[in-house]
């Protein structure tokens, strides 16, 4: 074996430990959090707020029955958040499908301004369009309004979902689309059965991202929703008052906002990992 060659495996092996150290930092930098979280929402409440935290206790589900059960149970809160997040997600995957197609199809000059000018308007912090989009939603009636709500969360998602797609869909060879046509399929039928099939990976993964962004979402909701349609975000900072916190109900709403994220990435991993990979986060 030559000196390089040993030099090269040296510094391949030192390469493969430093990712690994450095994903294990990532892991414990994530799940620690995580996984305090789920332990102190399964503590009773003076255990929660110890002065010298332990891992030995009993566990109880007093905090998730105080939580869903009583005059201010969680339920309505998370039925909010299910319906504005979900509607709002599948709407913007479905119409940024069809955006996003038209974009990466188009043989208009300045096609790429457009695409930057397009995912601009998601650069665009809440704080500078939450009063307009209030001021707009008061004359229209949506406020308090689950569609409001949506359209809200819409505004934000569509022109990622559009950006993003559309470099999925740059990806498919036009050569496809041509033999569906000359089999006699239409142009809608093509890109039915032909392009949608072959960029599930990033349908999904553009539905994950739209579906996390407006169930975390805090600002719009605190501004656009009232006593029929405050989200899980909404319900958390309640429990945060002048008299003080309630920290064991805290960490289980916490924990409620977080698992079913969790789960829905889980459920769908396989696609979601296969559209992070294949280079379309990064636009055209």
């Amino acid at each position: 074996m030559t000196t390089a060659t040993a030099a090269l495996e040296r510094g391949t092996r030192t390469a493969r430990w430093t990712v690994r150290v450095l994903v294990l930092v990532a892991l414990i930098w994530t799940l620690v959090p995580l996984g305090w979280m789920l332990l102190s929402s399964l503590k009773a409440t003076g255990e929660v707020t110890a002065p010298t935290p332990s891992l030995s206790f009993a566990p109880t589900l007093e905090n998730y029955r105080r939580l869903f059960s009583g005059g201010n149970s969680l339920w309505p809160y998370l039925r909010n958040s299910v319906v504005a997040a979900g509607a709002s997600a599948l709407l913007a995957t479905a119409l940024g499908a069809l955006a996003g197609y038209g974009l990466a199809r188009s043989r208009m000059r300045g096609k790429h301004h457009l695409s930057f000018w397009i995912i601009s308007t998601r650069m665009a912090p809440i704080a500078a369009v939450v009063l307009p989009i209030f001021l707009i939603f008061r004359y229209l009636g949506l406020i308090d309004t689950l569609p409001g709500l949506v359209l809200a969360y819409l505004s934000f998602n569509l022109p990622f979902a559009i950006w993003l797609l559309s470099a999925f869909f740059a990806e498919v060879p036009p050569s496809l689309e041509e033999s569906a046509l000359v089999a006699g399929c239409g142009n809608w039928q093509a890109f039915r059965h032909v392009i949608l099939p072959l960029t599930r990976p990033g349908l999904v993964t553009t539905f994950v991202l739209c579906l996390v962004f407006s169930w975390n979402d805090y600002a719009f909701a605190l501004v656009l929703s009232g006593p029929h349609t405050q989200t899980l975000p909404i319900a958390a900072s309640q429990l945060v008052t002048q008299t003080g916190i309630d920290w064991g109900q805290l960490t289980a709403i916490g924990t409620v906002v977080v698992i079913p994220m969790m789960l829905v990435g889980l459920a769908v991993r396989r696609w979601l990992v296969t559209g992070l990979t294949m280079g379309a986060v990064t636009g055209e």
